[in-house]
């Protein structure tokens, strides 16, 4: 049985002058999934929207659209930090998150508070995956002692904790207990 993912790379520590660590590699390989991933969100998210029923839902998946785009930019000016081109790798995470909300939609009636609850459930696993990302590149950041990106990290990790939490108090203050109401 393989027991191979399919992803590549394979990281491996490099003896030729001039390459880079094998932390480093990783690091920049991670910036290049979320940056995908990102850019795929700003795509996606429109649909989310366009979908969504209830106002504050549309809003708040509408704010976090702009964070995103911000989220894209500022992943520029790290790869710009690094001196490096700005390349996405496909996010394989990402792109199956995404299906799955396209599947809610998709299986749920138009205008429901239950497609609402779907939605929100698709999009908080899409946050938890953006957090984890983004906690784990604060952290090799730090250890590579890349202050500055660091930084420019944390602050969307915040956000993306903060589009989390907005999340679930749409939830918790309006569709959920409309949904339980639904036949």
């Amino acid at each position: 049985m393989d027991a191979s993912t399919g992803s590549e790379p394979k990281f491996k520590t490099k003896t030729s002058a001039g390459a880079e660590p094998a932390l480093m590699e990783l690091f920049l390989d991670s910036l290049r999934d979320i940056y995908w991933a990102e850019n795929h969100l700003v795509k996606t998210l429109p649909k989310m929207i366009k979908s969504a029923t209830s106002p504050k839902l549309a809003s708040t998946i509408e704010q976090h659209l702009e964070q995103t785009v911000e989220h894209v930019s500022r992943l520029v000016v790290i790869f710009d930090l690094l001196g490096v081109d700005a390349i996405a790798k496909k996010c394989d995470a990402m792109e199956g998150l995404s299906k799955e909300g396209e599947g809610i939609i998709e299986s749920t009636d138009e205008g429901t508070a239950t497609r609402d609850v779907g939605i929100i459930l698709a999009s908080q696993k899409v946050e938890h995956y953006e957090i984890a990302t983004y906690g784990g590149l604060v952290q090799l950041a730090s250890t590579l002692n890349l202050t500055d990106v660091a930084e420019i990290l944390a602050k969307t990790l915040e956000e993306e904790k903060l589009a989390d939490q907005l999340l679930t108090e749409v939830a918790e203050n309006d569709v959920n207990y409309k949904a339980s109401e639904e036949a």
